[in-house]
């Protein structure tokens, strides 16, 4: 009898450090952001419009979404024969470069291309816009070698450059195939991801385009010798390899940068000083798997989400520590799949926007469904049902 009754009280001991560890481990548990892709989004285009090779996406305050692609990259033959000479279809017509959309996804501006007093690229690349929602283009065009600004309806502002110039990673006079410009608003400064020619980051004034400073890798003086193809095998880099495609700033004086065919972060302070680097799938060979990055809209910016548009899916970061939590996506083209995710964004309510470039040719919203516990490394395609 006596040994039942020790027996029972070492069971409900046994039970309750069980049940005490199996709740430790359930809060210790990996948890991040998730997301599902909204089919509904965009609503379709009107005009028989249809998207080229979609390069830029951004957020303005209101939660507009704008839209970037090339008027150039179709194949006439299949895509858009109602625009040839002559027409060979009813549709489709390549749209305007610009495209603007409510929080709904309705069109409700479009705009772009050639105009009087600025030279357009001749290959347009990245949109963003500055904390009084101007939008800010580059090029990466042979001869592009300049960036543009303009109102968010479309209302020219500035050039920033001369175009046709000779790459030169040290110039302050010009920049060499931009890729894309992000804002630090504390200090009124725009950093300049410079680029697919240039192997730099650049910062300007915001408000009059005046060159400030720029480094290369590890805050080393930019060299412009070309690497040659990036190895796996082969010492880290000491000089960014082309493109660098994104510098992010954020709110506590970091700046992250996209060495994308190098297949890293590399992370700055403000001044260029080298803080430290993150390599993501060092495999990755051809275009790199660090294309484009955004933050979690939280005041800490804790969650960092990095497009990766090689290996096709979304990274979802810790910021600080820069430990990959999870990734969603796969290849392919049905929605919540990618082909060649290129360009990221996030607007107030953290929902996340990518466009595809190459034969990608579209733009996707990802709904912010709160933070839940990470079930896979890799997540694939974010259809609601895989989230219950």
């Amino acid at each position: 009898m006596r040994f039942a009754i020790h027996y029972n009280i070492l069971l409900v001991a046994l039970t309750g450090l069980l049940s005490a560890s199996l709740a430790t481990a359930a809060d210790k548990a990996v948890k991040a952001p998730a997301f599902e892709v909204d089919p509904y989004w965009p609503q379709p285009l009107p005009n028989h419009w249809v998207l080229g090779s979609a390069i830029g996406v951004g957020v303005d305050s209101r939660d507009h979404v704008y839209v970037i692609h090339r008027r150039n990259s179709f194949n006439e033959r299949t895509e858009i024969g109602a625009a040839t000479d002559p027409k060979t279809s009813e549709c489709c017509i390549p749209a305007p470069n610009i495209l603007e959309f409510d929080p709904d996804g309705n069109l409700v501006n479009s705009w772009g291309g050639p105009g009087e007093g600025y030279d357009w690229p001749s290959s347009n690349h990245g949109l963003t816009l500055d904390p009084m929602d101007n939008i800010w283009i580059g090029g990466n065009g042979a001869k592009d070698s300049h960036i543009l600004k303009f109102s968010r309806d479309g209302k020219f502002l500035q050039q920033i450059g001369i175009p046709g110039q000779e790459k030169d990673s040290n110039s302050t006079e010009h920049f060499g195939r931009v890729a894309k410009i992000s804002f630090d608003a504390a200090n009124s400064e725009a950093y300049v991801a410079d680029g697919y020619s240039n192997k730099r980051v650049a910062v300007l004034d915001m408000n009059s385009g005046e060159f400030k400073r720029y480094w290369g890798a590890y805050g080393n003086k930019p060299d412009d010798t070309n690497l040659g193809r990036y190895n796996p095998e082969e010492p880290l880099a000491q000089q960014f390899r082309n493109p660098v495609h994104c510098a992010e700033p954020s709110h506590d004086g970091l700046v992250y940068v996209c060495d994308r065919a190098n297949d890293r972060i590399q992370v700055f302070r403000t001044d260029g000083t080298f803080v430290t680097e993150k390599i993501i799938a060092p495999l990755t060979l051809g275009d790199g798997s660090v294309w484009d990055i955004a933050f979690s809209k939280d005041k800490n910016q804790t969650y960092m989400y990095v497009a990766d548009g090689k290996n096709m899916k979304v990274y979802i970061m810790d910021r600080q520590s820069l430990e990959v939590l999870t990734s969603f996506g796969d290849g392919g083209r049905q929605p919540g799949q990618f082909f060649a995710v290129h360009s990221i964004a996030t607007d107030s309510k953290g929902n996340i926007y990518t466009t595809e470039t190459y034969e990608g040719k579209r733009v996707q919203k990802f709904k912010y469904k709160g933070i839940r516990k990470v079930k896979a490394e890799n997540q694939g395609t974010p259809w609601g049902s895989k989230l219950n």
